[in-house]
């Protein structure tokens, strides 16, 4: 969202300026000049403007004028390419707490330029402007995009339609505080937006997609760090099996992706439950007590990870660890990458079973990680049975799930099989699924495992027979990879002989979801 003005210059002002980065301190000022200029309009929560500054620091300037702020602008990097033309503020932005800002897109997205009315005329935009530009060519990104208020249409709303003013605003006939400004600043008019911002009163909820060709970049396709619509993952399914050390645990784990990488995957995913492995030595306990003792592994747990996710070049999901926080014990997948950086995911669903015996709690986030393949999500066992969650994902940009699961029967498995395949068809995404095999006989109350991993695609003429990839052996140790196409997906949401993601009925039911304090809708 972007509001500025132009008045004649005060030179007194200019001389005294200072562009710089926004701090923390920032808060309280950033907040209030919002409530000038977006009169009406939520000002950043705390919580928002913390997520701007911990994310991406470096698309966060404001303008100072001696101890007082007096212009500020905001922004991310999106791989526009994974987003509608369409998309909403909220969408390209998650809502202003951009989680999903990708330092692998090729996008610099500004979510808000906002100058004091007070200090407005003196080109302080144009500043903004310009420091945008440069963070676009110091990241070497193809192009800055920007969704434009219109805050002078409701005075013409009677007499004109959204397409008319714009034109005219174009043509120098009418004025336009915003996208006047914008249009001087070498920006071009891509798209009329409607819905943008439906609190917007002033523009009618309009707003103007407008572009920023960076001229001097260069192609970055040899550069490893630029996803490829290629992408090849491994499901290993484990075998449980008596251990007598932690080392020995982190041998099995070296083997199978030692054997990923020689298959040059990108990603390689174990099991639900992997580190329970590790209770086939500890003390014997009550199930209550025992799981807990998994807690004092967790720093050994993460170092063998990203160890082996560095070391083999591949980004591994790490099954899942149970760990205890707050003396609270959670389900936790583990996201390591291969630049030694690691994110988790808490499971949401907890089953009766780990609740009788173990009293795990839920997690309460559902989340999308960037990676340098594009985005991902992880839904562990139960909570690939709730359509939701992957609904939630899916909106947030995740084009592949991988879903770590752990089940004791072939009833368990289908129902974890079924819906994964059903989550892949209703989205239009990738689906990876791999369990344990083998058993723990004296580990009180994980004794036996069924599995058989799968790597699952949409039902439609392009993809795989049956929408099934790959599959494994049932009941056998083994790894399963395959490469997907990322591209195959966009085509199949445009023109699939169905188009579930596209053509749910919106206007008959909504998904709403609670984050971060926060009411958001899918």
């Amino acid at each position: 969202m972007e509001t500025t003005n132009l008045m004649p210059e005060t030179t007194d002002i200019i001389k005294k300026i200072k562009l710089r980065k926004i701090r923390k301190d920032d808060y309280l000022q950033i907040i209030e000049i919002q409530k000038k200029c977006f009169p009406g309009m939520k000002p950043w929560s705390e919580n928002q403007f913390n997520n701007l500054l911990t994310i991406f620091s470096e698309g966060q300037f404001c303008i100072q004028y001696e101890k007082k702020i007096i212009a500020s602008s905001s922004s991310l990097i999106l791989n526009f390419d994974d987003y509608s033309e369409t998309a909403s503020w909220n969408e390209l932005t998650d809502s202003g707490n951009i989680t999903n800002h990708n330092k692998y897109g090729d996008t610099l997205y500004g979510m808000e330029i906002m100058v004091d009315p007070a200090y407005q005329g003196m080109k302080l935009s144009r500043r903004l402007y310009d420091a945008r530009k440069d963070l676009a060519r110091r990241y070497n990104l193809k192009k800055i995009i920007i969704g434009g208020r219109l805050p002078s249409y409701y005075k013409y709303a009677p007499n004109l339609t959204i397409d008319q003013f714009v034109e005219k605003v174009i043509n120098r006939s009418i004025y336009d505080s915003v996208l006047t400004a914008q249009l001087s600043n070498g920006f071009s008019l891509r798209k009329v937006l409607p819905d943008y911002l439906p609190n917007d009163k002033e523009s009618g909820g309009y707003a103007t997609l407008l572009e920023w060709i960076n001229y001097n970049y260069h192609s970055k396709q040899h550069d490893k760090n630029i996803p490829s619509p290629y992408v090849r993952v491994s499901a290993i399914q484990y075998q449980m099996r008596a251990i007598n050390s932690f080392e020995e645990f982190g041998k099995y784990c070296e083997f199978f992706v030692d054997t990923a990488s020689d298959y040059r995957s990108d990603f390689v995913v174990f099991p639900e439950k992997i580190t329970l492995q590790l209770m086939s030595f500890l003390p014997k306990k009550k199930p209550g007590e025992a799981i807990r003792q998994l807690g004092k592994y967790t720093e050994q747990y993460e170092e063998l990870f990203i160890r082996l996710a560095i070391k083999y070049n591949v980004n591994i999901i790490g099954g899942t660890h149970f760990i205890v926080e707050n003396e609270n014990l959670y389900n936790v997948s583990y996201l390591f990458r291969r630049d030694g950086t690691f994110d988790k995911q808490y499971k949401i669903h907890i089953t009766p079973h780990e609740k009788k015996w173990w009293g795990v709690q839920s997690g309460n986030k559902i989340k999308v990680f960037n990676t340098d393949k594009g985005k991902i999500a992880i839904l562990i066992g139960y909570d690939v049975e709730f359509p939701e969650l992957a609904r939630i994902a899916v909106s947030k940009g995740a084009k592949i799930i991988f879903v770590p699961f752990d089940t004791d029967d072939r009833r368990g498995y289908l129902r974890v099989r079924y819906c994964s395949q059903a989550r892949a068809i209703e989205n239009q995404i990738y689906v990876i699924i791999t369990g344990c095999v083998g058993n723990l006989p004296e580990v009180e109350n994980l004794d036996v495992h069924f599995s058989q991993s799968a790597i699952f695609t949409p039902s439609d003429v392009e993809f795989h027979r049956e929408g099934i990839a790959s599959e494994a052996t049932q009941n056998t140790e083994m790894l399963i990879y395959q490469d997907l196409d990322l591209n195959m997906l966009k085509r199949n949401r445009e023109m699939g002989s169905v188009q579930t993601w596209n053509d749910r009925a919106q206007g008959f039911y909504k998904l709403i979801y609670e984050e971060d304090n926060e009411t958001k809708e899918v």
